[in-house]
């Protein structure tokens, strides 16, 4: 839960790297839902405005989320952001953005796992919870139907040993009778050592493959082009957040995010109703 507006946590709460040095471009990691977007689904006309402008001066703005391709590319081209780079499904797809290509982007990096062992594991522990793993380029199929708008794209019911039938970039598990610590609580006693987890603000877990995470991908991304290590900035807001704030020069945490998050980001900044997100990347075009 978010504070109340206007309530801001203190900015530079956890400050204990040097943050950005040097010269040359910035790679400049940006989460969407929570970050950039209200839970309204609003982007603020102010920090568009503040992204073309950080584009202007050169920066290299990267959306990094948890969403599905197909619901990247549309917050991205929002944003005046038709050709770089985004990371998509926490890090288990990267793709360019090409407006040159008939869908508007190229996958270039697409990371699979099996995901049979970890759901029925999941399943056995949690047999009326929902399941879902991700199709790339439509949607998900799932179990049983999801809440309305809680997955984008196309979605399929299928029989549950369906979702095992071959390697995928995601699997989502929900379950609306547990909490966020139940869920942590069952994978420590489950042991899921091979693959990647983040539990979300509910009773909702991504599972990814091992390694996996936005900070891998977006790594990737910085040494193809060619940016410093001391150039990099994050902002985020979740658990699936945690690794890309810790892995850059500049790690900012959203006023609303967790504990944990907060604590390994070099600052905090305002909550997503102060639009918090907005004086990180002011600051970084002066």
């Amino acid at each position: 839960m978010s504070p109340p507006r206007g309530e801001r946590p203190d900015v530079g709460q956890g400050v204990g790297r040097a943050g950005l040095v040097g010269s040359g471009p910035m790679l400049v990691a940006l989460d969407i839902d929570g970050t950039l977007m209200t839970y309204d689904g609003e982007i603020s006309a102010d920090l568009r405005g503040v992204v073309a402008e950080l584009r202007h001066a050169g920066a290299h703005l990267v959306l990094a989320t948890g969403r599905s391709v197909h619901a990247t590319v549309p917050v991205a081209h929002e944003l005046g952001l038709t050709d770089g780079w985004a990371v998509s499904s926490n890090g288990a797809v990267t793709l360019r953005l090409d407006p040159g290509a008939e869908t508007g982007y190229e996958v270039t990096d697409r990371i699979t796992f099996d995901p049979g062992p970890a759901l029925r594991l999941m399943h056995a522990e949690l047999p009326d919870a929902h399941f879902a793993v991700e199709d790339l380029d439509s949607g998900f199929r799932m179990n049983k139907l999801f809440p309305t708008g809680e997955l984008s794209g196309h979605h399929e019911v299928v029989d549950l040993e369906d979702l095992w039938s071959e390697h995928v970039t995601r699997l989502v598990v929900r379950s609306p009778d547990h909490t966020s610590t139940d869920f942590h609580d069952l994978v420590h006693r489950m042991g899921l050592d091979e693959v990647t987890y983040a539990v979300g603000w509910t009773a909702w877990m991504d599972i990814a493959p091992k390694g996996v995470t936005k900070a891998s991908a977006l790594e990737v991304v910085r040494r193809r082009l060619g940016v410093e290590p001391a150039r990099t900035v994050a902002i985020g807001d979740g658990s699936n957040d945690l690794q890309m704030i810790d892995w850059a020069a500049r790690g900012v945490a959203m006023g609303h995010a967790p504990q944990p998050v907060r604590e390994v980001a070099d600052e905090v900044t305002g909550t997503i109703d102060d639009d918090g997100a907005l004086d990180v990347l002011r600051s970084l075009l002066r």
